[in-house]
């Protein structure tokens, strides 16, 4: 037996000597089979092929230098990425008419959030996300953050990225801020960011990131420019379509990440809100669509989509993907320009269809996967569930509204949660006195905008807003105009049976009526003030180099 295994390992190292595998030949062939290899490599986009030229550069140099493969680090990476106005039905999973590849594969792996819930508008669910608390803790109860007005998320709030940071990660928004910018202690990087880029307001033209000047006699012909690296002004992205430049600068960072430390990603997207625009490369893959707006819309959703496919992709080029916890989340539902089907309402309103979200979670780090979860979540149980992520306290934030839900989304345990407070806005009151004698005001005013969600229950008072449903097809928008509205100010929902919101069964159920408002006016007792500042004429861009930022 050992002469036989003698004689074998003397024909092995006869045939692959050295000089067998140094001949010219040898090496012709072994090179020839590394280049192919490259070459089929670099044409592989990972999830979609990027139209973008530059972008696919970006990931192809981000491939390059990419050496270490694994984090040293046992904490995860953190990706949160924040749709703005996306409706319940503009997501591909949903059946919409809209192509979302890399969404719905990221969603498919990991586990859709059918039962989650946001605010109705921009900056409440930024703050609640950023806080883990209700609005009605910071006066934030009414509209969006104007900037024109000296407000923003109150200084005495403890931010997301600030606790991360305690716990040793690295924290990057790329994207929109919206939660303050009239004095430099608002600011990202002033509101524990290590590092900002984007713009600090609502909203802004994609391509020349200017927005209407509205101060001046004729805004439309007066922009002022909102982009900015930290706290300098990125003069040189003018004509760049911002979906692109957040996904480059992303890419960017993953790629330039010291892998011994964990990352925080805040990933705020500008799309799909207004204005609607798009590279045509975009638009034109849905000429079958009637409409152009909607063929702008679902352009703008695809170049959105695009661009998370690419960030993911990057991620695990780099060798963080394994220890890395995706979220995605829209921040409150679509505009008319989108669809919430067969949601009722639209954003701003108080319906599902302002208030029900698209989100998911992928993650290697879920237990439980491919699946859908009914648990009740809301925007601002991220504050807890990532901290605990982290490994992180909450001790030292004020009281939370958010709970820790990671048991409920990575395996399948019940939320702890029971109840939403949607919002209660003392600004806004319904015209209909007389309809809020029906219920008197001894318990909670019914003329007042509020609503909560108690188990399967949903209350509404005051003018919740547009009632109707809508739905995008390629020959247009199908509308159901909602009936009965009129004249009420208070509707009681069973949720779970009734989603769509088609059946007050109020005058039912007077118990429920009774308790729910008992529950507003709980919160309503613990509520400060909203902070609504007149605006102030200091704030024009004209006297800041025509710039949107810091006049205080």
């Amino acid at each position: 037996m050992a002469q036989s295994a003698s004689r074998v390992c003397a024909f092995l190292s006869r045939v692959f000597s050295i000089r067998r595998i140094l001949h010219p030949l040898w090496i012709f062939v072994a090179l020839s089979v590394l280049i192919l290899f490259a070459g089929l490599r670099s044409l592989n986009t990972g999830y979609l092929i990027v139209s973008d030229r530059r972008i696919l550069e970006d990931i192809r140099k981000t491939r390059g230098e990419t050496t270490q493969k694994t984090s040293q680090t046992g904490k995860p990476n953190i990706v949160f990425i924040l749709a703005d106005d996306y409706g319940w039905n503009d997501i591909g999973y949903h059946s919409s008419l809209i192509h979302t590849p890399n969404l719905d594969r990221l969603a498919q792996e990991g586990v859709k959030l059918e039962n989650y819930y946001i605010q109705p508008i921009c900056s409440p669910s930024r703050a609640q996300l950023m806080t883990g608390r209700y609005q009605i803790r910071y006066g934030m109860q009414h509209s969006v953050l104007m900037s024109d007005r000296p407000h923003g998320l109150s200084l005495d709030e403890v931010t997301l990225p600030q606790v991360l940071k305690e716990s040793g990660y690295a924290t990057h928004l790329v994207g929109k801020w919206h939660l303050g910018h009239f004095k430099e202690e608002y600011l990202p990087t002033r509101r524990g960011f290590d590092t900002f880029y984007g713009f600090l307001g609502g909203g802004e033209d994609y391509f020349t990131h200017r927005i209407p000047n509205e101060i001046v006699e004729t805004p439309e012909t007066y922009r002022a420019f909102d982009f900015w690296d930290g706290t300098s002004p990125c003069l040189d992205v003018n004509g760049t379509y911002s979906t692109h430049l957040f996904a480059r600068k992303s890419i960017e960072l993953i790629s330039r990440h010291d892998k011994n430390k964990p990352m925080f990603l805040y990933l705020p997207f500008q799309a799909v809100h207004a204005p609607l625009e798009a590279p045509e490369e975009y638009i034109n893959k849905y000429s079958h669509i009637k409409s152009r707006n909607m063929r702008v819309y679902a352009g703008v959703t695809a170049a959105m989509d695009e661009a998370v496919g690419n960030v993911t992709q990057a991620l695990k080029d780099s060798g963080m993907w394994d220890n890395t916890v995706l979220i995605f989340s829209t921040d409150n539902g679509a505009s008319r320009a989108g669809s919430n089907w067969p949601l009722r309402g639209f954003k701003t309103t108080l319906w599902e269809g302002g208030v029900r979200g698209v989100g998911f979670v992928n993650s290697p780090l879920l237990k439980v996967k491919e699946r859908t979860s009914d648990a009740l979540l809301h925007i601002s149980d991220w504050f807890p569930t990532i901290v605990r992520l982290a490994g992180g306290s909450t001790f030292g934030t004020k009281p939370l509204d958010g709970y820790d839900v990671w048991d409920t989304i990575s395996e399948g345990a019940s939320s702890p949660r029971n109840e939403i407070l949607h919002n209660i806005d003392p600004l806004t009151w319904s015209t209909n006195s007389e309809a809020s004698k029906i219920h008197g005001h001894g318990t909670f005013n019914t003329a007042v905008k509020a609503a909560i969600r108690v188990g399967d229950w949903k209350l509404l008072t005051g003018n919740p807003g547009n009632g109707d449903w809508q739905l995008q097809t390629m020959d247009g928008k199908i509308k159901e105009k909602s009936a009965g509205v009129r004249g009420k100010q208070l509707w009681l929902f069973n949720i779970r049976n009734d989603p769509q919101e088609r059946k007050d069964v109020s005058g039912e159920y007077p118990e429920v009526v009774q308790r729910l408002l008992g529950r507003l006016s709980a919160y309503n007792e613990t509520a400060v003030p909203v902070y609504w500042p007149d605006i102030d004429p200091r704030s024009n861009p004209a006297l800041h180099g025509d710039l949107v930022g810091p006049w205080m």
